[in-house]
């Protein structure tokens, strides 16, 4: 049976299994004899930030050794950094954030007054992705915590060292009624999301996504949702070429492509396509001199990974895909190491698996335009993408397509860097995902939004009190007037 299969049939039939439901009721209890207040919620950021500061070696030999090699400098630059600062703006904020806020009660309803006030939801389930499996799964528990909740962590059972390190860190740190960390296998993940948190939160791919949703549907538990799908980039004509190809690989083969927010294809020009295909093949080999024994190159998670890549690759070449390697030799590459070539893939089509699927590794299609509305009409009939990538240093042009597609996020004139940005939200739409968090949207995310009307000594709702007469007449066409 495979993974997926073995997935799919826990979350179907999985109740959650007593210790887990243990675990969550104690946080709950709790959460509602003493939900943290402002000065805890500080500490515990602060607490977080100094332990992820001091622990960063463990981190990148955790990381490391999930993947049977990575860069420590993409898993400082990539998880750690973005994390510290992640708890550095939320420190910064926190106190403005937790204010309630006024608002108009409306004229009809004057003097009366409104404000909305921010509250803990109580316990929030965060279920991380292999891929990153320190920030996805740190990074939201910031938010969870700026907005004052008790948390559930369950990191990816692909990346064991990683998950047996945060459960060490957190319960060396926070008592397990406060934060605590679930390992296990994909039954524990289906159990897991069974659980009826106050809010879920999972980062994965589009077909487990569906399922989390269904296990929490059964307790009416709030999911947000951040999934996956295929990212375009498109380049106009007039934007220089070299330096799109130079971002755009860059971006891509962090992490050997094995990164959501990656360019899963190109739109160029069709002037354009043997020209990205040849930078590309340059670019490739200035930032990587060789595949095989270099520390920079991150490989593959594990064996099935690698075989659905090159499974991608075969499916593509059957059908017709021009298949070119970048770099000089896949010597020494194999799935042995798990250290895959990249390549581009061009003349590729719809019928390749390489074209419904998210690729998640160093394989870049590339397609052609005519006219940029072409490339557009692509992006739009298919499933919503978490971002997308449009190179152009033309507003007016720039503007038509950010209105014209509708994406998670964007980042204009390079690729993924929108996701380390702390004010802005970070989520998917449609089949890439629901929700948002990061920042105040993260915050906000993990709170209640609760309205309240203050209503005055003096109500001018007397008058629509019964028996009604003339006044409440005049009073409700008073309300209907044009």
């Amino acid at each position: 049976m495979s993974e997926m299969a073995t997935v799919r049939n826990d979350m179907m039939r999985c109740e959650p299994a007593p210790p887990l439901q243990e675990l969550l009721a104690r946080q709950r209890a709790a959460f509602r004899q003493s939900a943290p207040d402002y000065e805890k919620r500080i500490a515990s950021l602060k607490l977080l930030e100094a332990v992820v500061i001091d622990r960063q070696k463990e981190i990148v030999q955790a990381v490391n050794e999930d993947f049977g090699g990575r860069a420590r400098q993409e898993t400082l630059a990539l998880e750690v950094a973005p994390l510290v600062d992640a708890i550095k703006h939320n420190r910064r904020h926190l106190a403005k954030w937790m204010k309630p806020r006024r608002v108009s009660a409306g004229i009809n309803f004057f003097p009366a007054t409104a404000r909305i006030i921010y509250q803990p939801l109580g316990v929030i389930g965060i279920i991380g992705a292999w891929n990153y499996p320190i920030f996805l799964v740190l990074s939201p528990l910031v938010d969870a915590i700026a907005a004052g909740n008790h948390a559930l962590l369950k990191p990816s059972e692909l990346a064991p060292a990683s998950a047996a390190l945060l459960q060490k860190i957190i319960t060396e740190n926070f008592p397990e009624e406060y934060i605590a960390v679930v390992t296990g296998n994909a039954k524990v993940a289906a159990e897991f999301a069974a659980l009826p948190f106050d809010h879920l939160l999972f980062t994965g791919s589009t077909r487990v996504g569906k399922l989390v949703m269904r296990a929490a549907s059964e307790n009416l538990t709030p999911v947000t949702l951040e999934l996956g799908g295929k990212c375009p980039a498109i380049i106009h004509p007039e934007f220089p070429l070299a330096t799109a190809v130079e971002r755009i690989l860059t971006g891509k083969l962090y992490n050997a492509g094995q990164t959501c927010l990656a360019p899963d294809y190109v739109f160029v020009h069709e002037s354009q396509e043997e020209e990205f295909v040849k930078l590309s093949t340059e670019v490739a080999r200035r930032l990587y001199p060789k595949w095989a024994g270099n520390p920079d190159y991150s490989r593959i998670i594990d064996a099935s990974h690698y075989e659905r890549l090159s499974d991608y690759v075969k499916d593509a070449a059957g059908r017709g895909a021009k298949v070119s390697l970048l770099g000089e030799t896949a010597e020494g590459c194999n799935a042995e190491n798990r250290i895959f070539p990249p390549v581009v893939l061009q003349s590729v089509d719809d019928r390749m698996r390489v074209m419904q699927e998210e690729i998640f590794g160093p394989i870049l299609p590339v397609l052609t335009f005519q006219e940029i509305s072409q490339a557009l009409r692509y992006v739009n009939d298919r499933e919503r993408p978490l971002a997308l990538y449009y190179f152009d240093y033309d507003a007016r042009r720039v503007e038509h397509v950010l209105q014209t597609t509708v994406s998670g996020g964007a980042t204009i004139n390079d690729v993924i860097y929108h996701i380390a940005q702390n004010n802005l939200p970070f989520g998917g739409v449609g089949a890439s995902g629901m929700g948002h968090y990061h920042g105040k949207a993260g915050f906000e995310t993990f709170s209640k939004k609760k309205g309240v009307l203050l209503q005055s000594r003096w109500s001018s709702l007397t008058f629509l009190r019964p028996p009604y007469g003339s006044l409440s007449e005049r009073v409700i066409r008073f309300l209907l007037r044009k």
